[in-house]
C-alpha cells in the first residue's frame, strides 16, 4: 500500500488479519462509527476519521503489554501515513504512549474510545438490551456509580472532554447517536429500534 489515504477494506484486512475476537472487532466497528459520527459534526472527513477509528486497538488482542507500539510498528511496515499512524498512537496518552492528542481527530479518539464501553454497558442493564433507546442522562447516572463498568477510565474521558471544550453530557449524546448505525451489528439493537 502507498502513503494514500489506506481504505477502510485495507483497515478491515489488518485489523482481522490481528484480531480474532469478536469483542474487540465489535469494539472497533464501534469507535468506527462514532468517529464517522463526530467527523460529519465537526466537518471533517468521516472515512478518514472511520478508518483510524476501525484500526486503533488494532495490537491490542495479540500484544496487550506493547499496545499502541505495535500497531505503530504494523502500520509503518504497510506504509500508512504519518498522520494516521501519530492518531492511533495518540490514543493511548498518558497509559501507554507519551504522544499527546493535538488534532481535533486524535482528541475524540482519545475521549471517545473509553467512553463507547460505558455506553454499551449502560445500554446492556437496560430492559431493551439497546443503544437505540438509550438517553444521555442514563449513561450519566451510571458514570457516578464507579462500581459500574468499573474498567472504564472516568478520567481519560473527562479529560478528553476538556480537550474538546465539550460538556460531558454532549459527548455521551454524540457518542450514543455514532454507535446507533451499528447497532445491530454490535449486539446493540436489542428489543428497541
Amino acid at each position: 500500500m502507498n502513503s494514500a489515504q489506506p481504505s477502510r477494506e485495507e483497515a478491515w484486512e489488518l485489523l482481522t488479519e490481528y484480531n480474532k475476537s469478536s469483542s474487540l472487532i465489535a469494539h472497533a466497528i464501534t469507535v468506527e462509527s462514532v468517529m464517522r459520527h463526530f467527523a460529519e459534526k465537526f466537518g471533517e472527513d468521516p472515512d478518514k476519521w472511520g478508518v483510524i477509528g476501525l484500526i486503533h486497538d488494532l495490537d491490542y488482542e495479540q500484544y496487550p503489554d506493547q499496545h499502541c507500539q505495535k500497531t505503530e510498528e504494523i502500520l509503518r511496515s504497510n506504509n500508512w501515513p504519518e498522520e494516521y499512524i501519530r492518531a492511533v498512537v495518540s490514543h493511548g496518552y498518558g497509559i501507554v504512549t507519551d504522544v499527546k492528542p493535538e488534532s481535533l481527530l486524535e482528541k475524540t479518539l482519545y475521549t471517545i474510545d473509553e467512553l463507547t464501553g460505558l455506553v454499551a454497558a449502560a445500554a446492556l442493564v437496560r430492559p431493551s438490551k439497546s443503544v437505540m433507546d438509550l438517553k444521555a442522562k442514563s449513561v450519566k447516572k451510571k458514570w457516578k456509580d464507579k462500581h459500574f463498568a468499573a474498567g472504564v477510565d472516568r478520567e481519560i474521558i473527562e479529560n478528553g472532554c476538556r480537550m474538546l471544550d465539550m460538556e460531558l453530557s454532549d459527548v455521551i449524546a454524540e457518542t450514543i447517536s455514532g454507535m446507533k448505525p451499528v447497532a445491530e451489528e454490535i449486539g446493540l439493537k436489542g428489543e428497541a429500534g
